[in-house]
């Protein structure tokens, strides 16, 4: 059964000066308006807190009050993930172009005419095909989850846009021949979701690849399920994200993921371990990951990247046979997600499924159902419930993530 927090009564409409209009979900995504206000300095932005941070209100205090409200936060949201976690996504390329020929898209992308790169994806077609253009997953590194016979599948070999072997594998790939690398560059998850928007740049290219780049889904599991996240908050064309089993970095929040450590002595990921690992985040990320304090610091956690993707489709499952995925931090964090959804009357464009045990990265069958309607619903415009929010295991929601009021945005 869905956990719902109760629904604040907004107060009176008002104008506020915070204001943007409502993005129309045809452009990748939009910087912060110049309406909103400015980002302060660093050293203002450090108030510690073990609590997750209040997605309803702009760093200046100013309360969220209406929709047009929310898309001016959100893209500020976009911007301190960019400063403090994931690093700068670049905009498209002054340079680009792609061909399609034998189900391939081959992409050029420059800053110059001797600063290019070249990637080709590989496109199998969907099983069933109708008059129109089909829907397509885009999926890290192989498919892992089902894919509904009317899409086609799109591989992503995420490795070569960015390496992630180890912690050793910063600046190498694709992405970083490109665009170099340093201290603001993007980590690999964000150089990722930038291969991914010049993917579905290609696709409104090339229509003769019977692709519709409005109806894709973006998908990947573990790591790349860290990933898929990223580039569904990073993107409003992609129509449907499916991270599967993300873990912390993904659709566990930071602060969650401390709390089972270090107030409840289960081991499971954190941002510490995560920055020792790999090069998944940016260098800034560093900083606030540098024990398991420091993380309270980060004016922004996981509830509001999972935000970012409302009002579109987001289902992300989990795995409780590994502890180390966060299996009660996950649930914390994507029920924290959840009263953004809600404050959009879209409670149910957002589904979570924690299962298990199983063997990690395995899709297990009575999941098939779930990802089945959010395919129908949010790909092939059926109108099918995507009311799913459960877990097997007996965790149960500690209100204390969550201490705002849920505003009514669209009343």
């Amino acid at each position: 059964m869905r956990t719902f927090l109760a629904l604040a009564v907004a107060g009176a409409a008002i104008a506020s000066a915070y204001g943007t209009p409502k993005p129309s979900y045809g452009n990748e995504y939009s910087p912060v308006p110049a309406s909103c206000s400015h980002l302060p300095p660093h050293q203002r932005l450090i108030n510690q807190t073990y609590v997750l941070p209040d997605p309803f209100h702009f760093i200046n205090g100013h309360p969220v009050r209406n929709e047009a409200d929310w898309y001016c936060r959100a893209a500020q949201i976009r911007e301190l993930f960019q400063k403090y976690e994931l690093g700068y996504k670049p905009a498209k390329p002054p340079i680009f172009s792609s061909t399609y020929s034998n189900n391939t898209l081959n992409i050029t992308a420059g800053l110059s005419k001797s600063k290019t790169i070249n990637f080709s994806i590989p496109i199998k077609p969907a099983n069933v095909t109708s008059n129109g253009a089909s829907p397509a997953v885009i999926a890290y590194n192989g498919v892992s989850v089902p894919i509904t016979a009317q899409a086609a599948t799109i591989v992503l070999n995420v490795d070569q846009i960015a390496l992630q072997d180890n912690s050793s594998s910063r600046g190498i790939g694709l992405f970083y021949d490109l665009y170099g690398n340093d201290t603001t560059r993007a980590g690999a998850l964000m150089a990722w979701a930038w291969a991914v928007s010049r993917i579905l740049d290609a696709l409104e290219a090339h229509p003769e690849a019977g692709i519709n780049p409005r109806k894709v889904a973006v998908t990947g599991c573990s790591r790349n399920g860290k990933g898929a996240m990223v580039a569904g908050a990073f993107d409003e064309r992609i129509a449907l994200t499916i991270p599967q089993e993300s873990g912390s970095g993904g659709d566990a929040c930071w602060r969650t993921s401390r709390d089972m450590l270090v107030n409840q002595n289960l081991a499971t990921q954190t941002a510490q371990e995560i920055v020792t690992e790999n090069v998944w985040f940016s260098e800034s990320f560093d900083y606030f990951a540098r024990d398991n304090y420091t993380v309270g610091l980060l004016p922004v956690d996981h509830h509001e990247l999972a935000g970012l993707v409302a009002p579109r489709g987001l289902y992300s499952t989990n795995n409780v046979g590994f502890l180390w995925l966060g299996d009660w931090s996950t649930l914390e964090c994507m029920t924290a997600a959840n009263t953004i959804f809600q404050a959009l009357g879209v409670a149910d464009h957002q589904g979570f499924s924690q299962d298990g045990p199983h063997n990690h990265c395995s899709f297990p069958p009575d999941q098939e159902a779930e990802i089945a309607a959010f395919y129908n619903r949010f790909l092939l415009d059926e109108a099918v419930s995507t009311d799913v929010f459960r877990t097997v295991d007996n965790w149960t929601f500690d209100p204390k993530w969550t201490p705002w009021a849920v505003p009514d945005l669209v009343a």
